[in-house]
């Protein structure tokens, strides 16, 4: 039987964040026996969120040296749980945290780690992962011998733990830290206004812009400023996450006229990211099969579009709205002012 530690880090308050608690759900259905690997300033409070979790042990790294992200410090916590617990398996939520120091903790202990993880099985004791290549078009199953087995799980990909609070026991792990494992420290955040931040893991929709926003319209002229204010109007009235399709965020390297808020990180798409939100609207984009990849995630698909032809009609949208984006979004922004 597989002994599978669940290795989380706390938010800035203690508690456990939505992808931890997802890996927690994740780490769950695997069976075998369920310890807790905790790091952080303080990690009582997450103890006592997953109290009930049926961890049967929960180990804690904790003080002032833990409470940001940094390599020396994060990978020295994480194999020392992973050394008390014994673990066999070790399950952990993909943040940028532990993306940066999982492998490095891997090939310290001799094991092996698979990141990017969407799914996880046990079949008669062997346990199966699931993620997916070339940019999503080709799906792996996996299974491995060596151990330890690090399994890092994509956040949005697992449905998360939800349970009764509680108390809890921690077993504190104590970690002897060379002066070098402290060099780096962090001075501050730097973070945008909470109006400009456009990218929303959290959001209920995805609202996908393409290049169709910058080019002529029936008029023969373009409109890139009334399609910047359309837009940042509708993601400030909906809360929705902002896209990007590869053709419009290159515009800008190429002295095109740009929406100015796009960079590469609002990229949806074969070279972009694949984010999970339960509906997306894509709007003047040409609906191509290096576009929708990004999509495989979206619950609910629609897109506006003026080309009745275009890939998003072909199967690769549940809805197609054949209109003007500009039109459409003005009416729609005139109704989510009226509360409609």
């Amino acid at each position: 039987m597989e002994t599978i530690l669940f290795l989380a880090h706390t938010e800035a308050d203690g508690s456990l964040g939505k992808p931890a608690l997802e890996a927690l759900a994740a780490a769950q259905s695997l069976g075998g026996t369920l310890v807790a690997g905790l790091i952080g300033e303080k990690v009582q409070p997450a103890a006592d969120q997953i109290a009930t979790s049926g961890a049967t042990k929960f180990l804690g790294v904790s003080g002032t040296d833990f409470a940001s992200s940094r390599y020396a410090t994060d990978a020295a916590a994480a194999e020392a749980l992973c050394r008390a617990a014994q673990a066999t398996v070790v399950v952990a939520a993909g943040t940028s945290r532990f993306m940066r120091c999982l492998p490095g903790v891997a090939q310290r202990l001799g094991g092996r780690v698979d990141t990017h993880v969407t799914g996880l099985t046990t079949n008669g004791g062997n346990v199966t992962i699931n993620r997916w290549f070339y940019r999503q078009r080709m799906e792996a199953a996996i299974q491995r011998a060596p151990r330890p087995w690090f399994i890092v799980v994509d956040p949005g990909s697992q449905p998360a733990w939800q349970g009764a609070a509680g108390q809890a026991s921690v077993e504190a792990v104590a970690i002897a830290l060379a002066d070098s494992a402290r060099r780096t420290t962090v001075t501050g955040i730097r973070a945008p206004q909470a109006d400009a931040q456009t990218i929303r893991p959290d959001a209920a929709l995805l609202f996908v812009t393409g290049a169709g926003w910058t080019k002529k319209q029936a008029d023969g002229q373009t409109h890139v400023p009334e399609a910047e204010k359309l837009i940042r109007d509708f993601l400030h009235l909906s809360r929705a996450s902002l896209g990007s399709s590869k053709s419009l965020v290159d515009l800008g390297g190429e002295g095109q006229a740009v929406l100015s808020f796009l960079s590469h990180l609002n990229q949806v798409g074969q070279t972009g990211s694949t984010p999970r939100h339960p509906k997306g609207l894509s709007t003047c984009c040409h609906g191509e099969e290096p576009h929708t990849v990004g999509w495989r995630f979206i619950g609910e698909r629609r897109a506006i579009s003026l080309d009745p032809n275009c890939g998003w009609a072909r199967g690769k949208a549940d809805v197609l709205y054949v209109a003007d984006a500009f039109a459409v979004m003005r009416k729609v922004n005139e109704l989510l002012v009226q509360g409609v």
